[in-house]
């Protein structure tokens, strides 16, 4: 069977630590759609991993499948995988051939636009991400596969790089170097096709995991990203350029959805929401003014808005894992979790980061929106209208400060009662059982309340 593992809010939801746990029951893991801006942090046996490509199951001796959805940067993959066998592991990496590469015009080209848009920027990590999709749909991408093949490389660079060449030069008025040089990248990206080759690490992807699970081995598909920066069912254009959504794990990696709906989808819950990244936010801490509830020094472990931000920022690491940017902070969006399970059809939630909002007197939820002088219960369709919405608030009474540690060594009757009613609550609204509940960074630090596989 398959168990896929969605993001159900804007990323940064600890999907990697979800995908480390239950990876002992999984043999393959595939990443189905995002590039090398899709950080995510392992912890295993004590030892921090911070990985932006490679699959989070290789850490733990899982075959690691980049599926064609995924957008590749080869120098980042290889980086990677030599920096992992430094460290002793030896990671099993395929790359789907029709999966896109990311060159280094691409790269260019994004820091270029981001700059240039100005209010309308996404906020991107300026990593050639969207540059590379728009390539792929626009016919005059360069895939994996093409890396193979000298003659074929050399064709598609011929073709694209002049157009990308001019459009730097000519409508961004900018100096270009080696990055949009033909013969430059035909060399380099030559060498990466023969190392991929010479390390067998290229499949045809929805065959290879087919027959994988023909055999008998269970396979887990991993999104990068969130459900709300989806290019079709996110706040765009504040959004990644490719669907961090169940259905992504279809089309990116070539398994049928009648294969992906028989298994388990999973939604990945943070306790609360971060995001980096520009657009609205209406339960944001510190944010849009009137929007979020008034803290005084008695509404725990922090005071006014802009405190409390700060703490919950500092207590959950809430940095991020490529960038180091500082993400911005608020309470839970339960509309925006709510359209996440009807767009994904969760089976299961994992929630995380519950000892993160551990201290405080109160925790508050965004219930609801006010939207135009309605009260609505998803997120409207589009982000100009959801910048309209005001949260309205549901309270809850915080729990205390425990070992946590020692919580997850006893189980899921340990949590503190309270944390167990803001649980119920998300898995009332959502319609889904609790499947885990993380209580720290490390796979150890989990409770683990059902095992999909079984």
């Amino acid at each position: 069977m398959t168990v896929t593992i969605v993001g159900s809010q804007l990323g940064d939801e600890g999907k990697g630590g979800v995908v480390d746990l239950y990876g002992d029951a999984a043999d393959v893991v595939a990443r189905y759609q995002g590039g090398d801006n899709a950080g995510h942090t392992v912890v295993h046996d004590g030892t921090k991993y911070k990985l932006s490509l490679v699959p989070s199951g290789a850490v733990r001796g899982k075959v690691g499948v980049l599926g064609n959805g995924c957008v590749v940067n080869p120098e980042t993959l290889f980086d990677e995988i030599d920096t992992l066998r430094d460290r002793g592991l030896e990671p099993d990496v395929r790359v789907a051939e029709r999966a896109h590469v990311i060159l280094p015009y691409h790269r260019a080209l994004d820091g270029i636009e981001e700059d240039e848009k100005e209010d309308l920027a996404a906020g991107t990590t300026k990593r050639g991400i969207g540059p590379t999709y728009e390539d792929k749909a626009g016919r005059r991408g360069v895939r994996i596969g093409d890396l193979l093949d000298p003659d074929v490389l050399r064709e598609r660079l011929e073709y694209v790089v002049p157009q990308k060449k001019a459009l730097a030069e000519e409508v961004f008025d900018k100096e270009t170097g080696e990055e949009f040089d033909i013969e430059h990248l035909y060399e380099t990206y030559r060498e990466y096709g023969e190392r991929l080759a010479a390390e067998d690490m290229t499949v045809d992807c929805g065959t290879f995991l087919q027959e994988r699970i023909d055999a008998g081995d269970e396979v887990m598909l991993e999104g990068a990203q969130g459900t709300s920066l989806d290019i079709d069912h996110g706040v765009y254009p504040y959004v990644t350029s490719s669907n961090p959504t169940a259905g992504g794990a279809t089309v990116g990696t070539g398994l049928g959805p009648t294969v992906i709906g028989d298994g388990e989808v999973i939604g990945i819950v943070k306790a609360y929401l971060s995001r980096v990244g520009t657009g609205p936010l209406p339960t944001e801490l510190g944010g849009v003014e009137g929007q979020t509830p008034d803290y005084d020094a008695e509404a725990g472990a922090a005071g006014d808005e802009e405190e409390l931000a700060t703490y919950i920022r500092d207590e959950g690491g809430e940095y991020g894992t490529v960038t180091g940017r500082p993400r911005r902070v608020g309470w839970l969006d339960m509309p925006m979790l709510r359209h996440a399970a009807r767009a994904n059809g969760f089976t299961g939630l994992a929630v995380n980061h519950i000892d993160v909002l551990a201290g405080l007197d109160t925790v508050s939820v965004g219930h609801s929106y006010e939207f135009d002088g309605e009260e609505i219960f998803t997120m409207p369709p589009t982000t100009e209208q959801w910048g309209r919405c005001e949260a309205t608030f549901k309270s809850f009474d915080g729990w205390p400060e425990v070992d946590w540690g020692a919580v997850a060594d006893e189980g899921h009757e340990a949590i503190p009662e309270n944390a167990w009613t803001y649980l119920k609550y998300i898995s009332d609204e959502l319609d889904a059982p609790i499947y885990a509940v993380g209580v720290g960074p490390g796979r150890e630090e989990t409770v683990v309340v059902e095992n999909p596989y079984e």
